[in-house]
């Protein structure tokens, strides 16, 4: 019993942790986005609060936490205030999957844990924009549901095909692969890569942003803690992506130094993609996902678990 309540305590310790490390990776996370943007388009980011803007995230946490609460006159209030709180409580509790030190929380079913928390994000996003009686908010949810709905079925299958690679739904059998999966699923991972920035409504797959008004998308009618929690969501879900490339197809080390250095450098790619594309067309994305990512991924699907039947039969 004493071992079960000492295991008990150091995942919930361990989870803790990752809460903490993630909230506070996001904040340098936008001081790095503004500065990689910056420098694509020859200018200075934030480099007044602190030395280099190092302190910058921390002013822009304080001003945001500390700003009125404005709320819409004609919103549905329940769903107005708690959507945010409903999509940064998913984007932090799919962290849960992370493989821990204990094994008391040794998800051995992580694959399809990750689904689940995944596709109840939409229901967030939408709730958000639906709930404030805009116009611009509800068109700004649906632009940005469709996306995240038609690519969660190619990254579940790619997905699915690295998990029949490996042999196990827990994420922590990747620890023990030495190898880097990319170099027998190359494509893969390219699909992957796109239907991530997608998923989490970075550019060029933005859609949420808005087509031809300028406005901020399902998010409009939000600020101060209420934006905040909608940022910390977006980023928090970025963060755990990137930790699932990595984990993936680049060797699943996530007991050193240079998986973490990994993770830095796929999450920096995503804001040099931000700088250098421009939004690509609704239809486009669409035909994309459809018509190029859900065939790659099937291939390789079927290609894999033949690989499996064959290893078994002989």
């Amino acid at each position: 019993m004493v071992i079960y309540i000492i295991d008990f305590f150091l995942f919930f310790l361990n989870f803790i942790l990752i809460i903490l490390m993630v909230l506070l990776s996001v904040a340098f996370l936008t001081l790095l986005e503004r500065k990689v943007l910056g420098y694509i388009q020859i200018r200075k980011g934030p480099n007044k609060v602190g030395y280099w803007g190092i302190l910058q995230p921390f002013g822009d946490a304080i001003k945001l936490f500390s700003k009125e609460q404005v709320l819409p006159h004609i919103s549905n209030y329940m769903l107005y205030y708690f959507s945010p709180v409903f999509s940064l409580f998913l984007a932090l509790f799919i962290w849960l999957v992370f493989p821990y030190v204990t094994f008391f929380c040794s998800l051995d079913l992580g694959f399809l844990f990750i689904l689940c928390v995944m596709s109840l994000g939409v229901y967030g996003l939408m709730n958000a924009g639906w709930s404030s009686n805009s116009n611009y908010s509800f068109l700004g949810s649906f632009r940005s549901v469709a996306p995240t709905i038609f690519f969660e079925v190619s990254l579940s299958i790619i997905m699915l095909s690295v998990f029949i690679l490996s042999g196990c739904y827990n994420m922590g059998i990747f620890i023990y692969f030495d190898i880097w999966f990319v170099n027998i699923c190359f494509p893969l991972i390219l699909c992957f890569y796109c239907s991530w920035l997608a998923e989490t409504n970075r550019t060029p797959f933005d859609f949420a942003e808005g087509e031809f008004e300028l406005v901020s998308g399902f998010n409009v009618e939000y600020g101060g803690v209420n934006f905040a929690l909608i940022f910390l969501a977006e980023y928090s879900m970025i963060i755990f992506m990137s930790f699932m490339i990595v984990l993936f197809f680049f060797g699943g080390d996530y007991d050193s130094l240079f998986f973490f250095l990994k993770m830095s450098f796929i999450s920096f790619s995503s804001y040099e993609v931000s700088g250098t594309l421009p939004r690509c067309r609704y239809d486009k994305l669409m035909y994309l996902a459809w018509s190029g990512f859900l065939p790659v991924a099937l291939n390789y699907l079927f290609f894999f678990f033949g690989l499996k039947i064959l290893f078994f039969i002989f």
